[in-house]
């Protein structure tokens, strides 16, 4: 008898282990990506490549850096992660289903009389069966966890484009900067080139006993001021590089030849309510929290519907081809078959106010979401109003720092023929060229200030890429 029911048993295991693997192996084949292929400490993961020298526009470099950068790649998979929360939470509406299968080995006659009020009588036998239960209503509660899931998973979609417009952000601010830093470096070296031309026309007035000590000093102090700001610049010029190629989503430092844009500066937009209704409507960050907001009111629902019953169906079908004659009176293995249909009704009497304080709880939480949506529409509407005003403020920079050059190139040039005639002293020359230095400093920093002050307003209102 015991070899027979082993031999039952395994009989009934091996074709739904069969079936098992098969099903496996199916949806591997089909709803599974392919798997990457394994990284080892020696062989670490390749970093995108381009050509030493390539030209760069601002626009491919924005492209570069949603193809690369990884901070645009984990909002894309948390927003498809947050969908699959969807279908996780619509799964409670279809049917499952439960394969078992059973063996039991018992004494004759023998019940389980500890851990439960009833005891059950322990049958010896090999049993196989399946049993399906489906929903029938839950009175709104699953519909509404599937509608805050859904409403969450639009969300995280947000998130994604919000990070992707800070990513393009960052993108414009590096670009500009390393324009703007290498322009820095072209004065710095201009500039050393001049004073160095004029320290060394000091040095051999100097050396021709024309000029005095304190001439040549401060020609030299001149000098070396000079070589300290191109050093500057070049230390600037390669860590606004190294910001460029990380934001592209490069480990390494790249060569890139920026190609400045040649597009006329014009005044920024004159109606800045304007602009605060257009962030209003087409900020990520907002519409997220307005999903958010609807996320949490649909929760709160379901939340509160735990206070009603839940109905569901019950199935059972199976067979039992080897057992104690209970529960298989026919000798054929084929003939004890069982089955029945049935349905539950679950109804919450008391629980110590859990459901209520947990319905109470997401109402909270919901509020609490609709007052960070106020908080940042305020912080929006601040955001939007600065922009404007520093753009505003780049802008009239531009003609003050062109004009701060023509005075200070016409200054520098008529202290030098002072000094030259005799007439001016080194100090009133070494300032002239200090103030000339600042003059072509502040106007190579207005331009690409004013375009990236645009470029600001622009993410603060529609968004770089929108």
């Amino acid at each position: 008898m015991k070899r027979k029911f082993t031999h039952t048993l395994l009989f009934l295991v091996l074709p739904f282990l069969g079936f098992a693997q098969e099903s496996v192996n199916v949806q591997g084949a089909q709803g599974l990506p392919p798997a990457p292929a394994p990284q080892t400490a020696d062989s670490p993961a390749p970093a995108p490549q381009t050509n030493p020298g390539t030209s760069l526009t601002l626009k491919q470099a924005e492209d570069l850096a949603i193809k690369n950068n990884p901070q645009i790649s984990v909002g894309r998979l948390v927003a498809l992660a947050s969908q699959q929360v969807v279908r996780e939470a619509r799964s409670n509406l279809w049917p499952t289903a439960t394969g078992s299968l059973t063996g039991v080995d018992a004494e004759s006659g023998s019940r389980i009389t500890a851990g439960a009020l009833n005891n059950p009588v322990i049958y010896e036998r090999a049993a196989a069966g399946v049993i399906v239960t489906q929903l029938i209503t839950d009175f709104g509660r699953t519909t509404n966890l599937v509608a805050s899931a859904n409403y969450a998973a639009k969300a995280e979609n947000q998130n994604a484009m919000a990070t992707r417009e800070q990513v393009l952000l960052a993108v414009d601010k590096s670009f500009y900067n390393a324009l703007q830093a290498h322009a820095l470096l072209t004065v710095a070296r201009q500039t050393v080139n001049e004073r160095q031309t004029v320290a060394d026309q000091v040095e051999a007035l100097f050396r021709s006993k024309l000029k005095s000590e304190l001439d040549f000093s401060f020609a030299s102090v001149n000098l070396a001021q000079a070589k300290l700001l191109r050093l500057d610049a070049e230390n600037n010029r390669d860590v606004a590089f190294a910001t460029l190629a990380m934001v592209l989503g490069f480990s390494a430092l790249q060569s890139f030849q920026l190609v400045e844009e040649m597009t006329p500066l014009t005044a920024p937009p004159g109606n800045v309510n304007d602009l605060i209704s257009q962030a209003f409507s087409a900020r990520p960050e907002i519409l997220s929290l307005q999903f958010q907001y609807q996320s949490a009111r649909k929760f709160q629902t379901a939340e509160r519907d735990l206070l009603f019953p839940t109905v569901n169906a019950i199935g059972a079908v199976g067979d039992t081809p080897a057992g104690n004659p209970a529960v298989a009176p026919s000798p054929s293995a084929l003939n004890n078959t069982y089955g029945a249909v049935g349905a539950n009704i679950q109804i919450p009497l008391f629980n110590g106010f859990l459901y209520t304080a947990r319905a109470r709880e997401a109402n909270l939480r919901a509020q609490a979401t609709e007052e960070r949506l106020r908080d940042l529409r305020n912080l929006i509407s601040r955001d939007v109003r600065t922009s404007w005003l520093n753009a505003n403020t780049a802008f009239e920079r531009l003609a003050v720092t062109q004009q701060l050059l023509r005075h200070a190139n016409l200054a520098m040039n008529l202290a030098q023929s002072r000094y030259n005639l005799g007439l001016g002293s080194i100090v009133e020359l070494s300032q002239a060229q200090l103030q000339q230095t600042q003059a072509e400093i502040s106007n190579a920093q207005a331009g690409y200030d004013y375009r990236l002050s645009l470029a600001v307003l622009k993410y603060e209102t529609t968004g770089i890429r929108q």
